[in-house]
């Protein structure tokens, strides 16, 4: 069975190829040279140190916010490697994890200044919504179908699409993306999008599991765990959006 998924980040030509290398040349047996979902969980959590310690640094400066914004750039420029290039996630992912630490390190601060306490909401609303999700997807109370997959990624790509419009339009008129601000409306749609990205979770232990599965490249761990992570961010820096909207009201 060749694997499919929806994911954004998993649903490229590298994945694909080394899933068909794995698939129709299955020759590695060897369980330590191919992925597995416990190498994954802790490659996960290496990074999730990694990410704790990096924000820790911006955290503390007094203007975090050219680290901040210096952190956003390089990681997405190591997610886009990665993409094309999964066999350097050993490099690219622990990377990632410490530049959008910096980031995070640096939002988390500014928030925190302008509303006291919301960075340990941000960070327990987004644990119990992964601990949610995950005890949903390993007892199997939510399963992951072909439907479920487009459904997600739909609309994901929908909310990254106005996202995109919405600041490039904000850069060169006088338009207000309907999200900004504290109105109903707003709240409305920062609560769509912490539900469309926790679904994105659904995805990411779909493919981990079927990665294993499938005997994937041991490098592949990596990739699936920078893959984690990227979507634990997005839910993280949109909880604190959510929760300084509530705030403000």
């Amino acid at each position: 069975m060749i694997m499919i998924s929806n994911n954004p980040f998993f649903k490229t030509k590298s994945f694909k190829e080394n899933n068909d290398a794995v698939t129709h040349n299955a020759v590695v047996i060897d369980r330590n040279e191919t992925m597995t979902v416990s190498g994954t969980i802790n490659k996960s959590f290496l990074m999730l140190i990694l990410l704790i310690a990096s924000a820790a640094v911006t955290w503390s400066m007094p203007n975090p916010i050219i680290f901040a914004i210096g952190g956003a750039i390089v990681g997405f420029v190591l997610v886009l490697i990665a993409t094309f290039k999964p066999q350097y996630s050993g490099f690219l992912a622990p990377g990632y994890a410490i530049f959008e630490g910096l980031f995070i390190g640096g939002i988390s601060a500014i928030f925190e200044v302008m509303y006291p306490g919301i960075v340990i909401q941000a960070v327990s609303c987004t644990f119990v919504t992964f601990m949610v999700c995950f005890a949903l997807y390993k007892y199997e109370i939510v399963k992951v179908t072909e439907k479920f997959k487009s459904v997600v990624l739909a609309a994901t790509l929908a909310i990254a699409t106005y996202y995109l419009f919405s600041w490039l339009l904000s850069m060169f008129t006088s338009f207000q993306p309907v999200h900004y601000g504290n109105s109903m409306m707003s709240i409305g749609i920062s609560a769509f999008v912490i539900v469309i990205a926790a679904l994105n979770l659904f995805l990411d232990f779909d493919q981990i599991e079927k990665g294993a599965q499938q005997k994937m490249p041991k490098y592949m761990e990596w990739y699936g765990a920078m893959g984690l992570m990227i979507t634990l961010v997005w839910l993280y820096i949109e909880f604190l959006r959510l929760l300084s909207k509530l705030n403000r009201k």
